[in-house]
């Protein structure tokens, strides 16, 4: 094989390569031999038909099938000798005279083609005990476990319809209409909402000025939104919802929020019911850290690596986010104007995206590799048995899917792989805590998460040995 490379500019390489007819032909050989012992040809008996026969019959089907070989070995043979690794499916040029093409499959003449391909870049990986991450650290907080204590209780209540005003521990069916500056804001409004007065569900200051209303009433409930609030957009902010009663109701039994209460959950008793509530509590606090730790880690890695990206990854990334974007738009009455920009300003922004999910794909591919870390197939099975775990009922169809497709199971493994560089950088970062609210941790993690996915799914298809 004779292979002369004729592009290298940046990432993009091209070689010419000349397969000659004799290993073509030693391919085609090797195939007939395979076929003549299970070939059943009229009038000749199995394993006795003459190779000119063969030949004859499937000679140019054979020597395409010899061709497609030589033309996959050769060109990893090339990659290997030249310790390159292909970014994708090299593109491949034949030659386009028929006459020539011919002579080809008749076994007369060299093979020759051009490769065309993009190189996965190379680089050094910044050194992680450099990396500073703030980790976002939250307690659960009593008021939130009384909170949610009430809210647990007032779920397991039954209520009838009542005349009269409305109450603490009474449920209200409402509707209403929030406005800021005149103007309604998304997730301000609901045409009927359940409340039970007390609970502490609603942005502090509304459920009071609820108290004392009755069926039919309709008030303006003016409140202002905490300056921690979840939404940032709304936080610090005066709004006016236009309220209107559907229903009031009252509870039904005289049950009391005590040990009995607990008993009936499978507690012991209150407190017991309370250390459940914090714990559970707590250890959602604990995942949103996690995911926010991820986050700043990913961002770290993103600042601290500049290469060269193959604009193939780039581009497969970008039509993917850009297919999502405009069934957003299709599917939910959205235009570019409406979230306050262009269609060419939206394609740089997401373009840039892509670009952050190659390079973090490619790094995070690439520490995995020089530190060895791999998922263990105990680890695979685990996150097999997750996602299975989140379709409750359907379970048993969801396995079957995973197991009939080996490339949709092969893809849980990346998420896991993901963690456990994420992991292990983080152990090596220098890691400060810092104390925040339970809004503040929200905000900061779903602030953090506006792009969506971190990583592409792209750079894990490459083979860098895990």
């Amino acid at each position: 094989m004779q292979v002369t490379e004729t592009l290298n500019e940046g990432l993009k390489r091209k070689l010419d390569m000349v397969i000659p007819a004799a290993d073509l032909n030693s391919r085609l050989d090797a195939k007939l031999n395979d076929l003549k012992s299970k070939a059943n040809i009229k009038g000749f008996r199995p394993g006795k038909v003459p190779m000119a026969h063969l030949k004859k019959v499937y000679g140019r089907s054979a020597m395409s099938e010899a061709m497609q070989d030589a033309i996959n070995a050769s060109i990893q043979t090339a990659l290997t000798e030249r310790a390159e690794k292909a970014a994708t499916q090299p593109s491949i040029e034949l030659p386009e005279d028929q006459a020539k093409i011919n002579a080809i499959l008749d076994g007369k003449e060299d093979l020759t083609l051009g490769v065309t391909y993009e190189i996965l870049p190379t680089f050094e990986l910044m050194d992680f005990k450099k990396v500073k991450i703030e980790k976002p650290v939250s307690e659960a907080e009593e008021e939130e476990v009384e909170r949610e204590l009430k809210r647990l209780f007032a779920e397991r209540r039954e209520y009838e319809d009542k005349d009269g005003k409305a109450k603490n521990g009474d449920r209200v069916g409402l509707s209403f209409v929030g406005r800021i500056d005149g103007e309604t804001f998304e997730g301000g409004s609901a045409e009927h909402a359940h409340l039970v007065l007390g609970s502490g569900q609603f942005v502090p200051g509304f459920e009071e000025q609820v108290v004392g209303l009755k069926k039919g009433d309709k008030k303006d409930v003016a409140i202002t939104f905490p300056e921690d609030y979840v939404n940032s957009e709304l936080a610090g902010k005066e709004a006016v919802f236009e309220t209107e009663i559907i229903h009031v109701q009252g509870p039904k039994d005289k049950g009391e929020m005590d040990d009995e209460f607990a008993k009936s959950l499978g507690l012991d008793d209150l407190e017991a019911l309370r250390t459940a509530i914090r714990d559970q509590i707590q250890a959602s606090l604990n995942n949103l850290t996690q995911q926010r730790v991820k986050r700043l880690v990913l961002d770290a890695l993103d600042e601290g690596h500049n290469f060269d990206l193959p604009s193939q990854l780039v581009d497969a990334e970008f039509e993917q986010i850009w297919k999502q974007v405009m069934h957003e738009i299709e599917h939910h009455g959205k235009t570019f104007e409406s979230e306050g920009t262009t269609e060419e300003e939206a394609r740089e922004t997401y373009r840039k995206i892509a670009e952050r999910r190659v390079r973090l794909g490619l790094v995070v591919a690439e520490i995995g590799n020089v530190n060895k870390i791999d998922v263990t197939q105990e680890e695979h099975q685990q996150a097999l048995i997750a996602e299975v775990q989140r379709f409750p009922g359907q379970e048993q169809q969801v396995y079957d899917y995973y197991r009939e497709n080996p490339e949709a199971l092969a893809s849980l493994r990346a998420p896991v792989f993901e963690n456990k560089v994420i992991d292990f950088v983080t152990e090596l970062a220098k890691v400060t805590d810092k104390k925040v609210t339970r809004n503040e941790l929200i905000r900061a993690v779903e602030e953090g998460d506006e792009e969506g996915p971190i990583s592409s799914s792209h750079a894990h298809d490459h083979d860098h040995d895990h």
